[in-house]
């Protein structure tokens, strides 16, 4: 009974996806529309994307690139900087959940050898909304978009553009924030000390950037996402098949779960026509207000049945991001580690971390109104 609690509690979204789903079913038999309900195209990319983040991972990439760039800062707040643009740049490519996994136990790690302990709160805070705030400019900076990107049907560079705006505003949110912060003296020898990833570059590494340039060709459509997940599969079968132990299946069974949820909806009038008239001229706070509640991956899945209007399902699923800790649940990456180290500060993280992000969204939905 105890295990069944404790899986409930980490895996809530998933256990909520998964009711959703069963409960549906009452209403709307199974039958052979339920495999129509199912975007194979965005799990099956989403599978190969983090097959290939997991393997660079483990070959200690990520970590290499956050070493050098540090031996080039002077000044705490230039580390600060870097700490915090590495997760805003990163999770572009790397996607927001990779970027914090990767760079917030780095940056613990960091701060502790700088004597800077005091800058952990807020760095890390920035560094999660950075990360969430970034990931939102590509189609593969996290779950939501991908799947997004897929139902609209738009470009690469329409995508890229119509987030653009917002990502830049942020950055100079972030430029503003940081210029704030006390600049002192770093320790260069105390950070040389710190623990260095030998990294060689290899012809496995080479395969997988092949691989994620594939996966990239296929999100634009250039090639089908069906010779990517087999290729990948393969490819990591033959080379790592460890590294399938890494991946994230509960997301992957979330995103069935309200693919089934939102399919059995859609077919039932009353509550299909409920929600459509809820989101009529109102998709961007829809989106916003939904993902507070149950985060932004499942707000954009929920909300997708009943909207035409992707542009502004994008808009507002990213930007609703921000705001409480589940909003986006990359967040609970860094909360979780802060909780880890230093459980006496969650109270202060938390409430650094609600105030800086109901403020950035604030500004970012300012920003929406006047632009549109």
């Amino acid at each position: 009974m105890q295990a069944l609690i404790e899986f409930v509690k980490k895996e809530i979204v998933l256990v909520i996806a998964l009711a959703l789903a069963a409960v549906s079913m009452f209403f709307i038999t199974p039958d052979g529309e339920y495999s129509s309900y199912i975007d194979w195209q965005t799990l099956a990319l989403l599978f190969c994307l983090m097959i290939i983040m997991a393997q660079f991972q483990k070959m200690g990439v990520f970590h290499f690139v956050g070493v050098k760039l540090l031996e080039k800062v002077n000044g705490s707040r230039q580390l600060c900087a870097s700490l915090i643009m590495l997760c805003f740049f990163s999770s572009m490519i790397i996607t927001n959940d990779v970027a914090l996994i990767t760079f917030v136990p780095f940056a613990i790690t960091v701060l502790k050898m700088a004597d800077l302990e005091n800058r952990m709160i807020p760095v890390i805070v920035l560094q999660t909304i950075a990360a969430n705030l970034g990931s939102m400019v590509t189609p593969i900076g996290n779950p939501q978009n991908l799947y997004l990107y897929a139902q609209s049907g738009m470009s690469l560079g329409s995508f890229v553009m119509l987030m653009l705006p917002y990502a830049a505003i942020a950055a100079v949110i972030f430029a503003i924030l940081i210029l704030r912060m006390k600049n002192h003296h770093v320790d260069q020898t105390a950070l040389a000390k710190m623990e260095k990833t030998t990294f060689i570059p290899n012809i496995q590494m080479v395969i997988y950037g092949l691989l994620f340039l594939g996966c990239v060709l296929a999100v634009a459509r250039v090639i089908p996402w069906q010779f990517m997940l087999v290729l990948v599969t393969v490819v990591t079968a033959k080379m790592d098949i460890s590294i399938f132990k890494n991946i994230d299946y509960s997301l992957l069974l979330t995103f069935v779960g309200f693919f089934i949820f939102i399919g059995n909806m859609g077919r039932i009038d009353v509550f299909s026509n409920f929600l459509m008239d809820v989101m009529q001229g109102n998709e961007v706070l829809a989106s916003v207000a939904a993902s507070q509640v149950i985060s932004n991956v499942p707000a954009a899945l929920l909300l997708s049945g009943f909207t035409t209007k992707w542009s502004l399902l994008i808009i507002g699923t990213n930007l609703g991001g921000l705001g409480t800790l589940i909003a986006s649940m990359a967040s609970l990456i860094s909360y979780k580690q802060v909780a880890s180290n230093y459980p006496a500060r969650k109270g202060a993280y938390i409430k650094h971390f609600t105030v800086a992000n109901v403020s950035i969204l604030a500004v970012l939905m300012g920003a929406f109104w006047i632009m549109v």
